[in-house]
């Protein structure tokens, strides 16, 4: 039987709690499919790593992820880092760049039992996750930054058609198992060039995939049909900083952005990291809501799934997601979203969700 090693970077903040949770549920998974198929390597990384190792990323966790099939990330808090370390690329934006993870792949979906501003809402965002203008991913050394006088600060947005191909392909992809509808976010009425050739690629992408609808709107004509109509998207395709955007604002119209589950993508490996950040001021308490990152879970599990075309890895990812539902639906929730559960409260509930199916 083949076994799949997945790396355990726990992060900062809430990070070892919700990552805690997330080993525990699909542990219980596992064992509720009658399977054994997952070998956990904990791996230092952020204030952890920085005490033990001097590094926020060591040079050895990094090798050791090479050597596993993907990862679950928890958030980091690379502002409270020392300053030394505050210059390069922080932890997340280094695997993703070391690792070449070019898709961040964001759903939003609404949950039964969870008041939201959208109503009903099921859409995935496709973010190009290697370029634009998050100038720690666009340079191969150093940023994409200079402050030529102390007054003026020049920021570069790095665009190319390699980049705009394999993520369109990818929402392209994406779209056939779902409603077959693309949307395209962009600004090429203003960044004419730039955003114009990811439009323009993603254009010629869509012609290859003549089954799939597609439209294109600017962004902030996009965040207020999100807003207004959430319900009438389905894939959206968009650049770096947009996406990242749009994923929050998707976050909290379905209820929390504590709920948003993500995974950074590539052609050889998958992270699990949940689209919240670290959450300092309640790290500790055992409060955070952990469907986040039990969705990115499960999400990584399905992308193994595909990958490897093991159907036993997509029945562990099925049963993750009918447990976060069933607790959902059972009216537990964690302190964000006006509850009273706890996070290793809420992770049983699942669990217990997962044993009644």
């Amino acid at each position: 039987m083949e076994i799949y090693r997945i790396g355990v970077l726990e992060g900062d903040g809430i990070g070892p709690e919700i990552v805690a949770a997330a080993v525990k549920v699909i542990g219980a998974a596992e064992r509720s499919c009658g399977l054994e198929l997952l070998d956990w390597v904990r791996l230092p990384v952020g204030l952890e790593a920085i005490r033990q190792y001097g590094d926020p990323l060591p040079k050895a966790t990094k090798e050791a992820l090479q050597n596993c099939s993907g990862w679950l990330m928890g958030p980091h808090d690379s502002v409270s880092y020392p300053e030394v370390h505050q210059t390069g690329r922080n932890p997340s934006g280094e695997l993703r760049h070391s690792f070449d993870l070019f898709a961040n792949i964001r759903p939003n979906r609404t949950l039964p039992g969870i008041d939201s501003v959208a109503k009903q809402a099921d859409l995935v965002i496709y973010r190009e996750n290697t370029e634009g203008f998050y100038a720690d991913r666009n340079m191969a050394y150093g940023t994409g930054e200079w402050q030529v006088t102390p007054d003026v600060v020049i920021s570069a947005g790095v665009f190319t058609r390699k980049a705009a191909e394999r993520i369109a392909h990818a929402a392209f992809q994406a779209a056939r198992s779902r409603r077959r509808h693309v949307s395209i976010i962009h600004k090429a009425n203003v960044i004419k060039l730039g955003y114009g050739l990811f439009l323009g690629v993603c254009r010629e992408v869509a012609s290859q995939y003549p089954d799939v609808r597609v439209d294109d709107y600017h962004i902030d004509a996009a965040a207020a049909h999100l807003v207004r109509r959430a319900g009438d998207f389905d894939v959206i395709l968009t650049t770096n900083m947009f996406g990242d955007i749009l994923s929050d604002l998707a976050g909290e119209l379905v209820g929390s952005l504590g709920m948003a589950p993500a995974i950074n993508a590539g052609d050889h490996f998958a992270m699990a990291q949940a689209a919240h950040g670290s959450a300092p001021d309640i790290a500790g308490r055992n409060i955070a809501n952990p469907v986040g990152i039990l969705l990115s879970s499960a999400l990584l599990l399905e992308w193994l799934a595909g990958r490897h075309g093991d159907s036993r890895l997509q029945r562990i990812a099925e049963q993750i997601v009918r447990g976060v539902e069933g607790a959902a639906a059972a009216g537990i929730r964690t302190a964000d979203l006006h509850g009273t559960a706890s996070t290793s409260e809420f992770a049983e509930a699942v669990i217990q969700s997962m044993d009644r199916f």
